[in-house]
């Protein structure tokens, strides 16, 4: 297969494997869930890789980056003055279309990574029209809750002007972004320190004793259920079964179904495979093992789903007083 027959996704996934783990799970650290577990299911369907692809791919990728960096220092006419002495005119005019194509920034882009509730504080008092060409640019779901929390003498206005915009000078475009863009990164560079939240108590409720746990879940479930429920999602997660002694994890395995298992493994680390391997047969554990060698990819919301069943199965056994997971503040355990 020629590199110029291969898709993004298939030369990503070629780059990585080139790579080698370590620079790639360094580079998974930047990407989306979605695109993570497209690029994953890429590699493993990846069966072999010619050399000659591999150095296609990597060139590609070199020129690029190099592309990238003279756009960065001196725009587009530099960088393609410099890649035609490195490259040639033919193999510079390829980089800078493909890289050009990507570069096409729509007006506002970084409004779109803002909360709307922030953006609405800054907008709001501004012309109608000013505040129909920013919504004009925005995601419809975004637009939406800006529109629904102007006041209402405002918003028909604003969709009025919306719906009757056809062309805006660029130059007026430019001059509301450099406006509103300085605006916004005078609330971007304050610090803000987030402490609390859901997380901070699943750490307190996973250190305090059992029965104290107990009483605050119990109390919170009269006033608050969804937010308990938030809470017990998070208070004890698949890795956790380490914090079992091996009677309980005996015990958990009795109620889990095989299939499940063996999916809920496929990303668990080394050592929680391992610790559910040596409570086992060596039987069962041989034929788990196979049943994942032969599952082949698995999506990582299956596998996230199968997990969540055994969390569930531990948290009932817990719940029924048939195993103890192991937690500071004084447990006591009766033997």
């Amino acid at each position: 297969m020629a590199d110029s027959d291969l898709t993004g996704t298939q030369k990503a996934a070629i780059l990585l494997i080139a790579l080698g783990p370590e620079k790639s799970a360094t580079v998974f650290k930047h990407l989306k869930e979605e695109e993570i577990e497209e690029l994953t299911l890429e590699i493993a369907n990846t069966r072999s890789v010619s050399p000659k692809l591999k150095e296609d791919v990597l060139n590609e990728f070199y020129q690029v980056c190099l592309a990238q960096q003279y756009i960065a220092e001196g725009g587009i006419g530099y960088a393609k003055e410099l890649l035609e002495k490195a490259l040639g005119q033919e193999e510079a005019q390829n980089v800078i279309t493909k890289l050009t194509a990507s570069l096409q920034v729509r007006p506002f882009e970084f409004v779109r990574k803002t909360d709307p509730s922030q953006l609405l504080n800054f907008i709001q008092d501004e012309h109608p029209q000013t505040i129909a060409m920013i919504l004009s640019y925005l995601t419809a779901a975004q637009a939406a809750m800006i529109i629904g929390s102007l006041p209402p003498e405002k918003q028909p206005d604003v969709a009025k002007r919306i719906a009757m915009m056809d062309r805006t000078s660029p130059d007026v475009i430019k001059e509301v972004e450099r406006v509103l863009e300085r605006k916004l990164s005078s609330l971007m560079n304050q610090d803000y320190t987030i402490v609390g939240g859901v997380d901070a108590t699943v750490a307190i409720l996973n250190t305090v004793d059992r029965a104290t746990e107990k009483h605050i879940m119990e109390s919170l479930e009269l006033e608050e259920p969804e937010l308990v429920d938030e809470i017990r999602k998070k208070m004890f997660v698949f890795e956790d079964i380490l914090l079992l002694d091996d009677r309980a994890i005996q015990r958990v395995l009795r109620d889990v179904d095989n299939g499940d298992l063996g999916t809920a493994l496929k990303s668990a680390n080394e050592e929680v495979q391992n610790v559910i391997f040596k409570n086992m047969s060596k039987r069962l554990s041989a034929m788990i093992k196979e049943d994942m060698e032969f599952m082949g990819p698995v999506r990582m919301k299956d596998v996230e789903e199968a997990q969540q069943k055994i969390v569930a199965i531990i948290r009932k056994l817990e719940e029924a007083g048939e195993i103890v997971i192991s937690r500071g503040g004084g447990d006591e355990i009766v033997v």
